[in-house]
């Protein structure tokens, strides 16, 4: 029944979006698919149903290419950083938020060794810089994001400031590639998602990616702006 239910779920909702027929059905299939694990089952109280589907195609998904401008993505943060990302938040009640964080970290891939997830990623300076949690959370949450950026799976690209005008700047988004179906484009607003199905425009957001990744700071400049921002944080007050 739980796969009968994520596929009808998926289907439903890919129809909403106008996809075409085959996309609804190669979709339901990988919803279907995602189902079978049901790792997310004991979060199922905590995730919004249109999230569950999301969650569920990460899971399946070989790589994930995203640009954030806000805060950092979830594949690469630290539970403190998450928790204190939920602390006043309208959509998560209180009691709720400590489920949530742990169905963040139960969704992180980089670091599984048996089936580690191909993560590319482009991230406002202003992420860097925006002290979630205090000094303390935010020097653990940099320390962590150079120790992910070691691993081979792992490209992490800062944009700077001074970039005016790059392909970031219409909203952030994500992409999923799955080895056995076509790549599918994601945007998130705090209330639902949007799956980008046609290969067109993923091909658009494919070179959006490539674009940010040249106009943004090299991977290794990268690593030095994080190690610089850590140095500030050590030599500020304690939390």
């Amino acid at each position: 029944m739980a796969n009968s239910r994520g596929a009808s779920s998926a289907t439903a909702l890919l129809r909403a979006y106008g996809a075409d027929v085959e996309h609804v059905d190669r979709m339901s299939s990988l919803a279907a698919r995602t189902d079978q694990s049901t790792w997310w089952a004991p979060f199922g109280d905590v995730l919004p149903n249109w999230f569950k589907t999301f969650v569920g195609l990460e899971g399946l998904a070989t790589a994930e290419s995203t640009y954030g401008s806000l805060i950092l993505p979830g594949q690469l943060q630290t539970p403190e950083y998450a928790a204190a990302l939920l602390q006043g938040n309208l959509r998560v009640p209180p009691m709720d938020a400590p489920q949530v964080v742990r169905a963040r970290m139960a969704r992180q891939r980089l670091t599984d060794d048996t089936n580690p997830l191909r993560f590319r990623g482009i991230i406002e300076e202003y992420a860097l810089d925006r002290i979630i949690g205090g000094p303390q959370v935010m020097r653990a949450q940099l320390e962590h994001l150079l120790e992910l950026m070691r691993r081979d799976n792992v490209e992490l690209h800062v944009m700077p400031v001074s970039v005016p005008v790059h392909d970031g700047l219409d909203g952030d988004f994500l992409l999923l590639d799955f080895t056995e179906a076509q790549s599918i484009g994601y945007i998130e607003y705090p209330t639902g998602a949007i799956y980008v199905q046609d290969q067109d425009q993923v091909a658009a957001y494919n070179l959006s990616v490539e674009r940010l990744c040249s106009a943004a700071l090299s991977v290794s400049d990268s690593a030095d702006v994080i190690s610089a921002r850590i140095a500030t944080l050590g030599t500020s007050s304690e939390d």
